[in-house]
């Protein structure tokens, strides 16, 4: 099981994620929700909910590269479309383990290269693919801020 699935588990555990499109939706309109994820055999219908929520409530959405089938087996229910963390430590977290599992590949890499460059722009390259999901994300307005 890779990273960023394990995580998924263990806020599972902690109480600390919503699972299925009803819950998500809940969780957004209570203002809990801290990022909303689906998977990527989801209807349309549930990615345009998704998103919807996500937009209307202020919450960071993204597409991940799991089925609903991966997800349910690490949330431990069935195999729902959508997933929201409730945390936004642990949402940091998955979406730092999903950009080192899933890096954009880098347009030009030379074979010769010295192990610790390939590391270095493995680094960078997750460093830049957590950035650009981060783009994605919208700003969550909480009391101590708003006051």
């Amino acid at each position: 099981m890779d990273r960023s699935l394990a995580l998924l588990g263990m806020a599972k555990k902690a109480g600390r994620l919503a699972v299925g499109s009803q819950a998500v939706a809940l969780a957004a309109r209570r203002g809990e929700a801290k990022l909303i994820i689906t998977a990527t055999d989801a209807s349309d219908a549930s990615v345009r909910r998704a998103k919807a929520n996500a937009e209307s409530n202020e919450v960071g959405y993204t597409a991940v590269p799991y089925t609903m089938f991966e997800l349910g087996r690490s949330a431990g229910r069935g195999s729902p479309g959508t997933i929201a963390f409730l945390d936004k430590g642990l949402a940091d977290g998955f979406l730092i383990r999903l950009a080192e599992k899933w890096p954009d590949k880098p347009k030009e890499r030379q074979s010769d290269e010295p192990t610790v460059n390939r590391r270095m722009n493995r680094q960078q390259t997750a460093d830049r693919t957590v950035s650009n999901h981060m783009k994605n994300l919208r700003p969550v307005k909480t009391k101590e801020s708003d006051a």
